[in-house]
Parts: C-alpha cells; sequence; structure tokens
C-alpha cells in the first residue's frame, strides 16, 4: 500500500472575501508552492461572518479565519498557519535562515498584527467620523508605524532583509489602512517602492485582485495602488 507524504495530503484553507488574516495565510501557500483548496466561508457587508461555516466554529474557538486543515492537521490562526507551512515545505525559505534575522522577522510580522492594525481596526467604526479624536489618534499611529518601517527599509528591499511573512503580512495590514483612510504617502518613498514590488508578486496579485474584485462588487473604494489589478482581471 502506497503511503501517503504530508504533501500529498489534501489541504483545505478556510477563508473570507475581506479577512486580512485569510489573505496572509492564501499568499503564503501560494508562495511556497501548495497545492490546496480555497473555501471562501459566507459573509456579507452588513451581517459579516454569519452564518458561521460549520468547520470554522468546529476547529476554532475564537470561530474566525483563517482556519487550516491538512490530513489530521487543524489548525487557525495566520502565524500558526505560517510556521506551519515552514515546516511542510521549507523552500523557498519565508523566514530569514540567520537566527537573529529569524527573530527579527518574526517581531515583524507579530507587531503588524498587533501593534499596526489595531489602530486600523478602531477606524473601520470611525469612517463616517475622520475628526473624531479616536480617528485622529488611529491615523496618527499609524504615519508612525510607517516612519519606522521607512526607516527599516534604508539599504534593503524587504523589511528583514529577505522576502519573507514579515513583508507579507505587513502588506496585507497596510493594504487595509488604505483602506481605511491611513494609506501611506510620499513622506515614506522607500516604503512606497517596497509595496510597489510585493504588489507585483504573483502569489499577492492573485489574492489582492480577488480581494479588490470583491470590493468593487460590493461598491466599495479601493486603494489607488491596487485598481489596475481589478482592471487587468476584467
Amino acid at each position: 500500500m502506497t503511503r501517503m507524504t504530508p504533501l500529498s495530503r489534501p489541504m483545505t484553507l478556510y477563508s473570507g472575501p475581506l479577512s486580512m488574516f485569510g489573505a496572509k495565510a492564501e499568499i503564503a501557500a501560494r508562495e511556497k508552492g501548495l497545492e490546496f483548496e480555497l473555501v471562501m466561508v459566507p459573509f456579507d457587508m452588513n451581517r459579516l461572518y454569519e452564518p458561521k461555516h460549520p468547520q470554522v466554529v468546529r476547529i476554532n474557538p475564537k470561530r474566525q479565519v483563517p482556519v487550516l486543515v491538512h490530513g489530521d492537521v487543524e489548525i487557525f490562526d495566520s502565524t500558526q498557519i505560517f510556521e506551519y507551512f515552514e515546516d511542510l515545505r521549507p523552500e523557498p525559505p519565508l523566514w530569514p535562515r540567520e537566527i537573529d534575522a529569524r527573530a527579527r522577522a518574526r517581531l515583524l510580522e507579530h507587531k503588524s498584527d498587533e501593534v499596526f492594525f489595531p489602530p486600523i481596526v478602531r477606524l473601520m467604526s470611525l469612517q463616517e467620523m475622520p475628526d473624531d479624536p479616536i480617528a485622529v489618534a488611529a491615523r496618527e499611529a499609524a504615519a508612525r508605524y510607517y516612519s519606522e518601517m521607512e526607516e527599516l527599509l534604508a539599504g534593503k528591499s524587504f523589511l528583514a532583509g529577505t522576502y519573507s511573512y514579515a513583508d507579507i503580512a505587513f502588506y496585507m495590514a497596510q493594504f487595509f489602512g488604505a483602506r481605511m483612510g491611513a494609506p501611506m504617502t510620499d513622506a515614506t518613498p522607500k516604503l512606497l517602492r517596497w509595496r510597489e514590488e510585493i504588489t507585483a508578486r504573483p502569489a499577492v496579485r492573485s489574492v489582492v485582485s480577488a480581494m479588490a474584485a470583491y470590493l468593487v462588487s460590493q461598491g466599495r473604494p479601493l486603494p489607488k495602488f491596487v485598481t489596475s489589478l481589478v482592471s487587468a482581471a476584467g
């Protein structure tokens, strides 16, 4: 009897059309060249993720995407999925090989989710109140973070030196920052060049084009830097 190897087991990624964390996981899977089924769970702009997908409810106590099912492995959280992909298929590497650089990259990925993104989440409920003090403070926090990443890019192309999960995480987070009124500006030219290079990657274009097309289908505005992706897809 032929024994299945880990890579030969069927893989399913549960995500959502506007899930930043799901998009992170999908980009990573595509960068790794993994074969997987992508399941978009029920979602609409008013009810959000209701009704919940039964597999997501069963596997994730937080009842959120992304969820990854790979044979008998069932995990959630985009960072945990990153780590699993790196163990499953080490090439091409998406963490730096050197231990110090890898630690810095992991911290950057964490900061993108837990430092940069929370102010963006606060902006989501304040789209009609841009002058609200909370919205102003959130945009200021985003601008400070952009400046920090601008300095980090001095003399290198990617946040951790080589292209990594840190770039994937921050790219998707800044996409939502741009959507919510906290975009990058000409004050960070290196960061703008970085974004252009990341956007050109096939794995990123595939995922972001689909997300942008969904936004257009719902009559929602797009960040300017992705409008060409929808035009090209059309």
